[in-house]
């Protein structure tokens, strides 16, 4: 998901993505301990989406606060 869509989203909807991103994270983390994980590249796609997100929540935040 690109930074721009990650914006366009609502935060309700940009922390249930997190959600769900740290929740295939711990998947992720599993399979590779159990040595199921087909693509080791995809640790590290889901922990670049997750920073992206929360670089973007926290861009948010501040913003906000300046607004205020």
């Amino acid at each position: 998901m690109k930074a721009s869509e990650i914006r366009d989203l609502s935060q309700e909807e940009r922390l249930n993505k997190l959600g769900e991103l740290k929740e295939g994270l711990f998947n992720l983390r599993f399979q590779h301990g159990v040595g199921q994980l087909e693509s080791p590249g995809k640790l590290k796609l889901n922990k670049l989406e997750i920073a992206r997100i929360k670089t973007i929540i926290r861009e948010f935040e501040l913003t906000n606060k300046d607004k205020e």
